[in-house]
């Protein structure tokens, strides 16, 4: 049961960050595209952990600094957004599933498969 409530709240963590993420004022986060994967929060919601990926991976490091040095502005914007006792602390790590699906079909693209092999199994 409380899987469920916890797993609502990281969807509108989620969906109330992306939005505030287009209102920062912050040049390292203006200048690259961000998107929040997903989001873990604590069961006791004192902490959430959010996952970001980058477009520009180069801008990564600079980009998550950035939104570390905002976290003070998102998180009071996310205590006004959701009615909660405790607004979590935001803790952010970079996500590079993106990055590690696309290096893994790249691999499986340049794997040579023997059209011959299959229809000698039949």
């Amino acid at each position: 049961m409380a899987s469920n409530r916890i797993g609502r709240i990281n969807e509108e963590i989620q969906k109330e960050l992306s939005s505030a993420l287009r209102n920062l004022k912050d040049p390292r986060v203006q200048d690259t595209m961000i998107s929040i994967t997903r989001v873990e929060a604590t069961p006791d919601l004192r902490y959430a952990k959010i996952y970001v990926s980058f477009l520009q991976e180069e801008k990564a490091k600079d980009a998550l600094k950035g939104l570390k040095s905002a976290g003070g502005y998102l998180r009071r914007h996310l205590g006004q957004a959701l009615n909660l006792r405790y607004t979590p602390e935001l803790v952010w790590e970079q996500d590079d599933s993106i990055v590690y699906g696309a290096k893994m079909m790249k691999l499986i693209n340049s794997l040579e498969v023997d059209k011959y092999e299959d229809a000698d199994q039949s």
